[in-house]
């Protein structure tokens, strides 16, 4: 069992990004932050807004990187580096084209998928850092995926990525210590209510 010692969300500073699809990672790690009484505060040396929270006696930092998505491993690496935090002791929540919005998923490892703030980071740290996959669906078209990702959500789809964030918090202190098996089971297990009799 490996602690998780740092929470990252990905996506894009600025008001003008705040609501896009591709900032699901950054709507996470806010409300990780609200549960916890963390306040993310502009680090320069770590280009991001960064917090330190516990829980249940293990300790933890959140970033958002400030750089864009596309350089985010600068961030993730800066702090991981000055920190001593390895990659398999690394959460990058992020937005995931190929889930539909309500799912979330936690695995360990694989290929970027086409997003770039991954990319950046496998690039600096190797593939072996956790990912927290938020779903975000997909349009259908290779051609407007930017346009979809830097767009924001229908109502529906905001309250279906708003609910699996909210699953996803329950499982992230097992996360956080460690239990990462458990927490797996739990989040990619939905319970279907029974229909009333």
């Amino acid at each position: 069992m490996t602690p998780i010692r740092l929470l990252v969300g990905l996506g894009n500073p600025g008001p003008a990004y705040a609501d896009t699809r591709h900032n699901a990672g950054f709507w996470l790690v806010e409300a990780f932050a609200r549960a916890h009484h963390a306040e993310l505060r502009p680090e320069r040396r770590f280009h991001g807004r960064v917090a330190r929270a516990r829980v249940d006696g293990y300790e933890i930092w959140l970033i958002e990187p400030e750089t864009y998505m596309n350089a985010s491993g600068q961030a993730v690496q800066a702090l991981a580096a000055y920190y001593r935090i390895a990659p398999t002791e690394i959460l990058v929540a992020h937005d995931e084209l190929d889930l539909p919005p309500g799912t979330a998923r936690l695995k360990r490892g694989g290929g970027a998928g086409g997003h770039n703030g991954l990319k950046d980071i496998i690039t600096r740290l190797g593939a072996e850092f956790w990912r927290l996959r938020l779903g975000i669906g997909h349009p259908g078209d290779r051609a407007q995926v930017v346009d979809y990702v830097l767009n924001r959500p229908s109502r529906e789809e905001a309250l279906r990525i708003e609910d699996a964030i909210d699953r996803s918090l329950k499982i992230l202190p097992l996360v956080v210590a460690g239990d990462l098996e458990t927490a797996m089971h739990r989040l990619h297990t939905r319970v279907v209510p029974k229909p009333q009799a």
